[in-house]
């Protein structure tokens, strides 16, 4: 690893953990936190607009920001499609920084129904998909071994934070 700001790039469905890691790894680096969730609400309350691709045309640019002025990046989106993950690679290489693609998933269907289930939002005025919208979600598997892929099934927070760091020191 470089001196250079890294950005990381979390990806996965709702209510795989991904916001609860992306706080936890942004507090743990001194790093700026970029929630899409944020963004695109933001763009709703403010504009009014419905919003498509514009909260993460919006945080690319936060990022890159960031990261040209030598801040490290937490991004916590869905980053569902190769199109928004070719998007985030091309910012990290106008920024000259490094990327790390983290993608967070919740292997035991139960456990991740109950979560989406079971949580309420924390930004005003956002309305939290179900576990039927959750399910019918467009979201491409990853392809080649550019990732690193964190299962929180069977994990606590602390477990799971532990693991990701564990992955990024350890990741080639």
């Amino acid at each position: 690893m470089t001196d250079r700001p890294v950005l990381y790039v979390f990806s996965g469905l709702p209510g795989t953990g991904k916001t609860t890691l992306a706080r936890c790894l942004s507090r743990h680096l001194g790093a700026c936190f970029l929630r899409i969730d944020t963004i695109e609400q933001g763009l709703r309350d403010l504009c009014g607009c419905d919003v498509q691709g514009e909260g993460y045309r919006l945080a690319y640019r936060i990022a890159q920001d960031n990261l040209l002025n030598g801040v490290s990046v937490v991004a916590d989106c869905c980053n569902p499609i190769a199109l928004t993950r070719d998007e985030w690679n091309d910012v990290a290489e106008r920024a000259d920084s490094d990327r790390v693609n983290l993608e967070i998933t919740c292997s035991d269907p139960t456990r991740h129904r109950e979560r989406v289930e079971s949580r309420s939002s924390d930004i005003q005025g956002l309305a939290l998909p179900t576990w039927e919208d959750v399910l019918a979600r467009k979201y491409d598997p990853w392809e080649g071994d550019d990732v690193i892929r964190l299962d929180t099934a069977c994990r606590s927070i602390e477990e799971s934070l532990d693991a990701l760091l564990s992955a990024i020191e350890n990741r080639p």
